[in-house]
């Protein structure tokens, strides 16, 4: 039974699964020729295989393709078997919105354009100020009374009491021929004539009290949202805007493909994901990469299923969040109606996708505050949704037991320190480079012992592991296991010995060289060796004697495999084992950063979800973290508090990640971190005073006196002073006294730039 409470078939602890070997060599598909398998039922480097009569969708639309193995940072496939992880057992094709109605009102509701933040699913815009909204009881007591008056000055006109001067435009305009008993058109006529100028007259009062009367606001507040038609009521679109006919398919020549997929989408058998996947697919599309007659056919032949995900799964097993892959936002709660937030964005929801994510988010909040469940959990889940639909990869880290999402929700599921786990972790990234290896291991190491402040960096490290990678490598083909660099870096001298005899047999001079600078380093003062053989030591334990493997017996994760739409979960071992799950999670971060750098397809959103990132900012991180937005990546960090972080880098941190949200129960220490962040704003003070009215008459003394008597207070006359200050937007007393349970403080910023103030949000709604 996983930690949350997900059953694999990976065996038991008295019979575990023995991990298969080393993947064989897969061949990569043509660069010009989709990778679409003949057979149907191949899937690329690790990913598992679609179900029985689906096909592997073309590279870049869905699909995951790479070159072979894990040479080439994919995943691998266990020889004379189905590609790992085992092929799902649940039924796929199953839609998240039962019944073609459900869908078709789901695609056809509006979604206008809105500031950063807002849920725009079903969203009704509002101005950017706040109207004078008058109150409820003067508003109908105002229009009550213009009635009344209106209804008095008719009757007094019609009773002659205000006399017949009304009659005068009457005379100037209707001919003489039209009145009277014996006028040309009749009685009739005469009586339509009278009695339709009295009926002008009636107007002209009720637009005229009408308009002092406030009746417009009283019909748009109370009248008009009463009328107003249910959204399930709504008209239908026309042909040419509804988005279930695929317009856009039908424009391109694709008439027969578009067909099905409508067909696919009144029926019920089409889902969001559907949806969202075959966008992602025709993208390709019109970008070139891929050609229309092999889209058509696929879709023609799958319908809804066509371009399916490696994994055959078209859904996750449970969604916990409100997720729209329309917009690719997911909803984490509501914009509180409270005078601290914009006009625009009270009472809207709150949403976040891939182009506020694109700008990294940290969030703060002592445990407890919902972190996990409130913020972590339903990102998780979005880009999870987003990877199903081949627009994003995500990799999730958190300690085992976290709630980060079922087993079955992921392709890759990393149990650091469990034996049954059937994935290892790659401790060098997937790379053939010693400086590359050596940069993100020394930072992984040792990144939280440099310097923190900016201009610092980890240099000395990184040298003294790549004087010792590049040899071992240059040896034996490979990278050293962790007891083997173990004992490199604590100088041991048969390993050394060993290494200099390959070195001098494969007449590697440089590389010599390279090893004899390690070993006059090693026991002079600030030699880092030591201090990197024991941080190495952590992971050089029994839990871990099975994992970080360098000899091909076993299959490595590596994040090179970032330019697939794939969804991992690492779970480290943090009970029994905080600092080396501190370290691996350094690892693991400075692997992403440096991954989503050289990627070659960046239109697929990366994505690292860090649920706790304590021990994890580091100078390296911070610069890292800056590179992320130009890379279409981001990282999602959450701290219990800002004493984590050192602090000459919480100020770094702050300014690196566009998002940044503040959860209840911040400290006085932590909110004023943030207060200073956003900064200050200019704000509209009102001063009131009272001062007390001298009377100078008799009369008037007799009045204050009388009124003292029957109030018991003193005759005072009120003044009010309006002035500009400038004051802080969230201070650190209000984060930290004034924001409810089960709420935070967000501000977001966009990858195009726009950006929201802080917003009070609650995360339960």
């Amino acid at each position: 039974m996983d930690s949350d409470g997900t059953q694999e078939a990976r065996g038991t602890h008295a019979n575990p699964v023995p991990r298969p070997a080393g993947p064989p060599e897969v061949p990569a598909a043509a660069p010009d020729v989709p990778a679409v398998p003949p057979d149907g039922h191949s899937a690329p480097p690790g990913m598992p295989a679609p179900p029985d009569g689906h096909s592997v969708p073309p590279s870049g639309l869905g699909a995951v393709s790479g070159g072979p193995g894990t040479a080439s940072g994919g995943f691998s496939v266990p020889p004379g078997g189905s590609a790992v992880p085992p092929r799902p057992t649940r039924a796929p094709g199953v839609p998240p919105m039962p019944g073609g109605s459900s869908f078709l009102t789901w695609l056809r509701t509006p979604r206008p354009e809105a500031p950063p933040g807002v849920w725009r699913f079903g969203h009704r815009p509002r101005p950017a100020e706040q109207p004078e909204e008058i109150p409820t009881r003067q508003l109908l007591s105002g229009a009550l009374i213009a009635f009344l008056v209106g209804w008095l000055i008719w009757s007094l006109l019609q009773n002659g009491y205000l006399g017949n001067w009304w009659w005068v435009p009457f005379d100037l305009i209707v001919p003489d021929a039209w009145r009277g008993a014996d006028s040309g058109i009749g009685e009739t006529g005469t009586f339509i004539v009278y009695r339709g100028y009295e009926l002008l007259v009636a107007l002209a009062i009720m637009v005229g009290v009408s308009r002092l009367g406030r009746w417009g606001e009283v019909w748009r507040r109370f009248v008009a949202p009463r009328l107003r038609r249910p959204e399930s009521q709504e008209a239908q679109p026309t042909a040419q805007d509804d988005p279930a006919q695929w317009n856009e398919l039908r424009a391109a020549g694709a008439v027969d493909a578009a067909e099905r997929l409508a067909a696919e989408a009144r029926s019920g058998l089409m889902g969001d994901v559907d949806h969202a996947r075959i966008l992602r697919a025709w993208q390709g599309v019109r970008t070139g990469r891929h050609s229309l007659a092999t889209f058509s056919s696929t879709v023609l032949r799958d319908g809804a299923a066509a371009c399916l995900h490696p994994s055959g799964e078209r859904d996750l097993p449970a969604r916990i969040a409100r997720h729209d892959l329309m917009t690719g936002q997911v909803r984490l709660g509501t914009t509180v109606d409270d005078s601290r937030n914009p006009y625009t964005h009270r009472g809207a929801g709150l949403g976040l996708g891939p182009d506020l994510l694109g700008t990294s988010l940290v969030a703060v909040g002592p445990a407890g505050s919902g972190k996990t469940g409130a913020v972590v959990r339903p990102l998780a889940e979005s880009l999870c949704l987003h990877a199903l639909a081949g627009r994003a990869a995500v990799v999730v880290v958190g300690a085992a037991g976290a709630g980060l999402g079922p087993a079955d929700a992921y392709d890759v599921v990393v149990r650091i320190g469990n034996q049954e786990s059937e994935y290892d972790l790659d401790l060098y990234g997937g790379t053939g480079d010693p400086d590359e290896a050596a940069a993100v291991l020394a930072e992984a190491l040792v990144g939280d012992l440099a310097d923190p402040h900016p201009g610092s960096d980890s240099r000395r490290s990184t040298t003294v592991l790549a004087r010792l990678l590049g040899p071992f490598r240059a040896v034996h083909g490979r990278f050293p296991s962790v007891p083997e660099l173990r004992q490199l870096l604590d100088g041991a001298p048969g390993p050394l010995a060993a290494l200099r005899q390959g070195l001098q047999d494969a007449g590697q001079e440089s590389l010599l060289r390279e090893l004899d600078a390690r070993e006059r380093q090693m026991g002079q003062p600030g030699d880092v060796g030591g201090v990197l053989a024991d941080r190495v030591a952590l992971l050089d334990r029994p839990a871990f004697a099975s994992f970080f493997d360098t000899s091909g017996a076993t299959r490595p994760f590596t994040l090179k495999a970032l330019d697939h739409p794939v969804r991992v979960r690492i779970d480290l071992p943090e009970r029994g084992h905080a600092d080396a799950s501190r370290m691996l999670a350094r690892l693991v971060l400075a692997q992403f950063t440096a991954s989503v750098a050289v990627r070659e397809d960046r239109s697929l959103f990366a994505c690292l979800v860090l649920d706790d990132a304590t021990g994890v900012v580091t100078p390296e991180a911070v610069r890292g973290i800056q590179r992320l937005r130009s890379g279409n990546a981001g990282v999602v960090l959450t701290l219990r508090t800002l004493d984590d972080v050192p602090r000459p880098l919480r100020g770094p941190l702050l300014g690196a990640t566009g998002c940044r949200m503040a959860l209840s129960g911040l400290t006085p220490w932590d909110g004023q971190d943030f207060a200073e962040v956003w900064g200050k704003e200019w704000t509209e003070a009102r001063d009131v005073t009272d001062r007390q009215i001298i009377a100078e008459t008799p009369a008037g003394k007799a009045v204050h006196m009388l009124r003292r008597v029957i109030t018991g207070k003193a005759p005072t006359a009120r003044a009010v002073t309006v002035r500009q200050v400038e004051r802080e937007r969230w201070s650190a007393s209000e984060l930290a006294h004034g924001v409810p349970a089960g709420h935070a403080v967000l501000s977001l910023t966009d990858v195009k730039g726009e950006h929201a103030p802080p917003l009070l949000v609650d995360l339960r709604g």
